[in-house]
């Protein structure tokens, strides 16, 4: 028989919509025109059912200008230009205006007639935005957020040790307690322990707990934090602070799972998955000695690099309304934010990052007499009254304003000129907007 003569199967005619109502994900197809030509249901439970033929960036970024325009990645830009897969992260807001950090896979279709076009699946982050900690919790929409949380919530799905890296107050306790949320284990215990808190001779009765009679004053059996985080997670922090001569047991324990209380003899086992946090450098500690090499490589298993606040400098004016709603809701009298105070708060470096912003408020609230937050209220430390009203610093303030003119830049940019979300998203009046547009000469 003739090979040649035999003819391959014409491939079968699927209904497009049949087919992308098989994705579990929102599902979206979109022309060059950036029009929306097919979604599925899930995407249209997200942004409404009347999607067909609108634009995309209208939908989900509520904008009238392409995302490339306000200086995001564009994954429609990227395809369309390249030919090739693409993916970013994303704020969307839905059709209640809510908004969502989504992931985004952009690939090439093409039509019957050669035309190309963009299928996008939408993947929703965690959402990062439910309080771990009475009155904490993560927020942003800066580009180094989101990928710092794309980056947590792909090592939650990983059941390997996690070290989180930052510096002092840029939320590692939140960061941690958003991995074992977004993690199989989040139904089971969440443990905590500051190392730096613990004195050296107590860590083996904190951890591995000790029968009665141990040690003087042990009255009666106590649990450990390991075997309490059975089945869960167990968050260290500050775990540089593990006593040298304590190391060896401990990392025994990760390795084999099993322990002894003090003054037991029975051996017993858990299974918890540790997350570590630092803010100092571990192999630096270890080429010196002061910390053993093989836990270094047994905690740091997977490390994520937690942003400090001045490289998402965008993120201030969100993380201040939310925590000056956190103040307002404490029983204080509830206070705003003058625009005078946001251009302080905007133009400082926060050496303690997210703890020292939330400071700067409740002492900002504490001198303001009358609900209205001024600059003069804002006080950094070292600052004295005088310091801030001197006219002896022009060069400060003229970088002051250029900062602020930018970043009204970027919010009116980003809003595609849309003054009244801008300046919702800022917490100013769109009266207030409107000054500073013509005091920048803005557009």
């Amino acid at each position: 028989m003739d090979d040649k003569a035999v003819k391959a199967p014409a491939p079968p005619s699927i209904e497009l919509q049949s087919l992308i109502d098989s994705h579990t994900l929102p599902f979206v197809v979109i022309d060059r025109g950036y029009r929306i030509i097919a979604a599925n249901a899930a995407y249209r439970r997200s942004y409404g059912e009347a999607v067909i033929g609108r634009r995309c960036h209208e939908v989900s970024h509520h904008s009238q200008a392409p995302c490339h325009l306000n200086g995001e990645d564009c994954p429609h830009r990227q395809v369309f230009e390249t030919g090739l897969p693409h993916q970013v992260l994303h704020t969307h807001y839905d059709a209640a205006n809510t908004p969502e950090h989504v992931r985004i896979q952009g690939h090439v279709l093409t039509g019957a007639d050669g035309a190309r076009y963009l299928g996008e699946t939408i993947e929703p982050l965690a959402d990062p935005l439910q309080p771990a900690v009475p009155g904490m919790r993560m927020v942003g929409q800066s580009p180094p957020f989101l990928k710092c949380l794309d980056r947590l919530a792909r090592v939650a799905e990983s059941d390997g040790p996690v070290l989180l890296l930052g510096e002092s107050g840029v939320g590692k306790e939140l960061a941690a307690r958003y991995v074992h949320q977004c993690s199989p284990r989040r139904n089971r215990p969440f443990v905590t322990l500051n190392c730096a808190a613990i004195p050296e001779g107590m860590f083996e009765s904190e951890l591995f707990g000790h029968e009665r009679g141990a040690y003087t004053g042990s009255v009666a059996c106590k649990k450990g934090l390991f075997e309490l985080a059975d089945g869960g997670t167990l968050f260290l922090d500050e775990v540089a602070e593990i006593p040298r001569p304590f190391q060896a047991k401990f990392l025994r324990v990760l390795e084999s799972g099993e322990f002894r209380r003090m003054g037991g003899t029975e051996l017993l086992r858990a299974d918890v998955r540790l997350i570590s946090a630092t803010n100092q450098d571990l192999l630096e500690m270890s080429e010196g000695g002061h910390y053993r090499l093989d836990l270094y490589y047994r905690v740091a298993g997977l490390d994520v690099e937690l942003p400090p606040l001045r490289a998402r400098r965008s993120d201030i004016p969100l993380l201040a309304q939310w925590l000056m709603q956190q103040l307002n809701r404490s029983g204080q009298a509830r206070h705003r934010l003058s625009e005078e105070a946001l251009e302080r708060l905007m133009g400082y470096d926060y050496p303690g990052n997210v703890r020292e912003l939330r400071n700067l408020l409740m002492k900002a609230a504490a001198l303001s007499p009358h609900g209205t937050i001024e600059g003069e209220h804002v006080v950094f430390p070292g600052e004295s009254g005088a310091a801030r009203r001197s006219p002896s610093a022009p060069s400060a303030e003229a970088s002051l304003e250029e900062l602020t003119r930018r970043h009204l830049q970027q919010m009116l940019a980003r809003h595609a000129g849309n003054r009244r979300r801008a300046a919702a998203e800022l917490g100013v009046s769109e009266r207030t907007l409107y000054r500073k547009i013509g005091k920048f000469g803005l557009s």
